[in-house]
């Protein structure tokens, strides 16, 4: 049994690839929204829509599964057994999850419905900008309470 004071190698390696797969898909979706040629009016048709909803769906299954683990006693629960001053940032974290998922619902609602025009490609770029960042800033906030319960640098605060 790993030591309170040592953080388990086992966990911290799957902390590392959902941050790795969360990351990957969420550049994934980004990039769906860049056609090669950089020229809008291609992507905003029916294959540009169905390439970025496909991608928001992966990245929407993939934070569903992980906010679920998390709520059901994931990484977080073992940081407030270690560290239980920690609660109420754990509780503020785990109250995003549903805004979060609300607003990769809407974005892929916005996607599926086919051609988008010009103006309405460069708003759903924006928006999806802005929910990776407000996605990001979850996931740092989740990562340092983490952290502070392992009493372990993850090296993921700079993502």
């Amino acid at each position: 049994m790993p030591s309170l004071d040592r953080a388990d190698p086992v966990i911290l390696g799957h902390i590392l690839q959902e941050h790795r797969e969360l990351h990957g898909l969420l550049r994934a979706a980004r990039e769906a929204l860049t056609p090669p040629s950089g020229a809008h009016a291609a992507a905003s048709g029916k294959g540009g829509c169905d390439r970025i909803t496909e991608a928001l769906s992966r990245l929407r299954d993939h934070l569903t599964e992980h906010f679920q683990q998390e709520e059901e006693g994931g990484f977080l629960e073992e940081s407030l057994a270690r560290l239980p001053r920690l609660a109420e940032e754990a509780k503020r974290v785990l109250a995003e999850h549903p805004g979060l998922l609300d607003e990769a619902d809407r974005l892929i609602q916005q996607t599926s419905r086919g051609d988008i025009p010009a103006q309405g490609w460069t708003a759903l770029c924006r928006d999806v900008d802005q929910f990776a960042t407000r996605l990001l800033d979850h996931e740092r906030r989740e990562n340092r309470v983490v952290q502070q319960g392992y009493n372990e640098d993850l090296g993921l605060a700079d993502d």
